[in-house]
């Protein structure tokens, strides 16, 4: 089976860049944010699933999710989060466990945005946390998707707390310093996921 790093952290703390710089590696990453705009790309069944619950104001004029408004519907109304999460999540996790199985690396990166939240965890071999305070986190948020500082203080209070991220994790990459330091990080963590993933491997063949 294939070794799987599970990479997580709150929304603005960075995932993205870490995870391009696995792949920049020769790491097989596989995004579940990725994975669920693919499943609500125009013409998906997932996409007229939500069209039909939130009404056709949800679509843009080119008939693609309107990302922002779908936002601000389920962090104002938690039982409207809910819904989506159960059409989204089992297939995202479908797709998922598809694309991990063909990894062609030596280990697998695992995007998982969600990770504590939906106590996925125990389905890696190993958390990496992105770590930042929350004051990053929100000044990359709001710059990032132009939302005011209530609104990205309404996402960071849906997701789990940064205590709780470290609790679960195994390696923790501190990502308010420089690209070199972010780099750097990334290649010790690589080099030893390798060995691990190598053990692993051995280990299975006894």
């Amino acid at each position: 089976m294939v070794y799987i790093v599970a990479l997580t952290g709150g929304i603005g703390s960075g995932k993205s860049t870490v995870a391009e710089a696995f792949a920049h590696l020769g790491v097989t990453v596989v995004d579940a944010d990725v994975i669920a705009r693919e499943l609500v790309a125009p013409g998906t069944p997932a996409l007229a699933a939500i069209a039909a619950h939130f009404g056709e104001q949800i679509l843009l004029n080119d008939g693609s999710l309107n990302r922002l408004e779908l936002r601000q519907r389920i962090f104002s109304a938690p039982a409207q989060r809910v819904w989506l999460e159960q059409l989204l999540h089992p297939l995202i996790a479908q797709q998922t466990e598809s694309q991990l199985q063909a990894a062609s690396s030596a280990y697998a990166l695992w995007v998982v945005p969600l990770l504590v939240e939906n106590r996925l965890q125990t389905k890696a071999d190993r958390v990496l946390l992105v770590d930042v305070d929350q004051q990053t986190q929100l000044a990359r948020t709001m710059a990032r998707d132009g939302i005011s500082q209530q609104q990205a203080m309404a996402i960071l209070s849906a997701q789990a707390t940064r205590e709780q991220r470290l609790a679960v994790a195994d390696d923790i990459i501190q990502n308010s310093s420089t690209v070199q330091a972010l780099n750097s990080s990334v290649a010790a963590l690589h080099r030893r996921y390798c060995d691990l993933a190598a053990l692993q491997h051995d280990k299975e063949k006894i």
